[in-house]
């Protein structure tokens, strides 16, 4: 006996409830899967962080910084190993955004550097960053260049390797990339908690841009040291220039040169520092548009799961 599909060339009409049924579920699973990814990502960190690391502490009392150079370890490894656990026992499939591959990581460090080092060296030039002192390289600059490749590794992990996959499954990739975007440049407004309405709104511009960069690269490499070496080369460029690394002026004691702002805060970005800088927003935007096309032509692209 021939079915209604069989005759018509349709599938039989689905009830309007059925249909909001489904999509119902569809976001709860959703949800459940962006918690349970931060979870296991996060609280792999925060059980080493408070637990390990301080028994570690008392049992073998290791010192000052030895203890340091542990708690990174452990936290850097524990951020890996909870995202390794969740793809691997939750999504039931190979972990293929964690294998190293030398020549995207190699081209993510020397692409994120010279994207950020190009309009730092043209603001230089134009007088707008002003050198004041040479110190030279400081030993504690590896302390630091260690901190930001944890750093970005841990914000890659939970907005790019988490966020945006999980959204991209349900949504499709553009919405995912431009919500992961948003949502990490909403992650730092912390950063310009003292500026004025001109410096958040600025923030939010510039941040969201590199939040699209770095999903852009993820999505071209399908890679997370990729993304992160991008990430952390960018952030580390920064620092060796002397001026604010988003918003913190931690650092600049340490950077090489001594700088200052000699220019207009749109044109130097102001308190929060180049990245939102006019130049940095004009490059940024142009380099997410050349990938996202480059990730178009290799198919790399995709609609949400129906």
């Amino acid at each position: 006996m021939l079915s209604k599909r069989a005759l018509t060339g349709h599938a039989p009409a689905t009830k309007p409830g059925g249909i909001a049924w489904r999509r119902l579920r569809a976001s709860a699973r959703m949800l459940g899967s962006l918690l349970l990814g931060w979870v296991a990502v996060m609280g792999s960190v925060l059980v080493v962080g408070k637990g390990l690391v301080p028994l570690i502490d008392s049992v073998f009392h290791p010192g000052a910084d030895l203890l340091s150079a542990i708690r990174r370890a452990c936290i850097f490894l524990a951020a890996v190993a909870g995202y390794w656990s969740y793809v691997h026992w939750h999504e039931n499939r190979d972990v293929t955004e964690l294998r190293v591959k030398p020549v995207p990581l190699l081209l993510g460090g020397a692409g994120g550097a010279a994207l950020i080092a190009v309009p730092i060296a043209l603001l230089f030039a134009l007088g707008a960053y002003q050198m004041v002192l040479f110190r030279g390289a400081s030993p504690a600059l590896m302390d630091a260049a260690v901190l930001i490749v944890i750093a970005a590794t841990l914000e890659e992990l939970v907005f790019r390797c988490v966020l945006f996959r999980v959204l991209e499954r349900s949504w499709g990739t553009w919405p995912a990339l431009a919500m992961q975007a948003v949502l990490f440049a909403m992650w730092h407004l912390g950063n310009v908690e003292r500026g004025g309405v001109g410096d958040v709104v600025t923030m939010l511009v510039s941040v969201t841009l590199a939040g699209l960069l770095w999903g852009a690269v993820f999505i071209l490499t399908r890679n997370l040291w990729a993304a992160a070496a991008n990430h952390a080369a960018w952030n580390f460029t920064i620092l060796l220039s002397g001026v604010p690394l988003s918003g913190n002026e931690d650092w600049r004691a340490i950077a090489p040169f001594e700088s200052h702002f000699a220019g207009p805060d749109w044109l130097t970005g102001g308190m929060f520092g180049p990245e939102s800088s006019f130049l940095v927003i004009v490059s940024t935007s142009v380099a997410v548009v050349l990938l996202l096309r480059a990730a178009r032509r290799r198919g790399a692209l995709f609609l949400p799961v129906a």
